[in-house]
């Protein structure tokens, strides 16, 4: 179990499938659910990503606790479960739906231009008011929306104006510890990690990459047609097992820490956000070569049905690709003799240990496409 940060000097301590082996739960689907009246829910970027993803929890998310959770019907007339209340759409802050899927202690959060993997630091599960996957949830909920805020104001032409996703995962964090304080104070950490989806303002316009990471979850950017790796994000540790993360009695800020790069893309490049369940399990080679074989199969006609057509993971390609990776990592995660690069940083550390490492897994795969193309 990772460490959480506890003091001052820090010491360790939208179509879904669901299938569930208790206690443990698997999740797959396209996008993650948003407002009908989201502000920016049409963007008007000439690229977009063609998504999916897909969750596989080490044990059953633990319901938000009050005031997070919908109100309760009201009478005989209402329906006990509606579209926008069902599963993880059941949440609520400040008035509206928290975006994004829980997963275990890990979020996603999935759509056109924003893609988004966090990692909630499961050892708080053993404190009181501990609720490492609200903070995980709730800082991508306020990271997207400080992303469309930003969009929104600067719409039309304008909306080539350059992002800056590290002051809105600031402004996400302090939002999330207003929202997480008295009188109704829960404690947390997360790792936050996600990819905004932009364009050059140059003629003709290219694709461009906003990726934002702040600890050990992991953006990762391939190009399957050369079957290559163009871009990783590093990740960022106080010592083994221990990444930076934000949250309660964390040193960790946005503003100080966090680390954002803009990767020149191309069409058909896939990006992947990912939590440390995949990287700690699978070496990024079985990672290239997993996806660059799903595309593959996905394209000869395997997979399940397509919404359109199918050229490099298009038309729901994408949620093949994330749940085959999933099952990649979870097949190490699950072998207690498995060689992982996990279980190789713990002997560079000293630690006598073997096999994989059973965690929350969770990845978004999305394609980037041109609209209209």
């Amino acid at each position: 179990m990772r460490a959480a940060i506890r003091s001052r000097a820090f010491q360790s301590p939208t179509q879904q499938r669901w299938v569930t082996s208790s206690p443990k739960v698997f999740t797959a689907g396209e996008t993650t659910p948003l407002p009908a009246d989201a502000i920016n829910s049409n963007p008007k970027s000439p690229f977009y990503f063609d998504t999916g993803y897909s969750l596989f929890a080490k044990r059953p998310s633990r319901p938000f606790p009050p005031p997070f959770l919908s109100p309760p019907s009201r009478s005989f007339s209402d329906p006990l479960s509606t579209h926008n209340r069902s599963r993880d759409r059941r949440s609520y802050v400040n008035g509206e739906i928290i975006r994004g899927v829980t997963n275990g202690d890990d979020a996603v959060l999935v759509g056109e231009n924003f893609i988004g993997a966090n990692d909630g630091v499961g050892a708080w599960a053993a404190r009181e008011k501990g609720h490492a996957a609200l903070w995980s949830r709730l800082i991508l909920h306020f990271w997207a929306l400080e992303a469309e805020r930003d969009a929104s104001a600067t719409d039309g032409a304008a909306t080539s104006s350059e992002p800056n996703p590290v002051e809105y995962l600031q402004k996400a964090y302090e939002q999330t510890k207003t929202a997480t304080s008295s009188p109704n104070e829960y404690n947390g950490t997360t790792t936050a990690c996600a990819a905004i989806l932009h364009y050059t303002t140059k003629e003709p316009r290219m694709p461009l990459l906003y990726v934002t990471n702040l600890g050990d979850s992991q953006c990762l950017v391939m190009r399957p047609k050369d079957r290559i790796i163009i871009y990783k994000t590093s990740e960022q540790w106080h010592w083994f097992d221990c990444p930076r993360q934000l949250g309660t009695n964390s040193p960790d800020t946005p503003s100080a820490n966090a680390v954002m790069d803009k990767v020149n893309i191309e069409e058909n490049d896939v990006v992947l956000a990912m939590s440390d369940g995949v990287v700690d399990n699978l070496w990024e080679h079985e990672v290239l070569e997993n996806v660059v074989d799903s595309i593959q199969k996905w394209e000869s006609g395997e997979g399940g049905e397509a919404s359109g057509d199918r050229i490099g993971g298009a038309g729901g390609g994408m949620i093949f690709v994330a749940e085959e990776l999933v099952k990649a990592a979870r097949t190490i995660a699950e072998d207690p003799y498995a060689e992982s690069p996990f279980m190789e940083r713990a002997v560079e550390e000293g630690l006598a240990m073997e096999g994989g490492k059973l965690d929350d897994i969770s990845v978004v795969a999305a394609l980037c496409r041109k609209r209209g193309g």
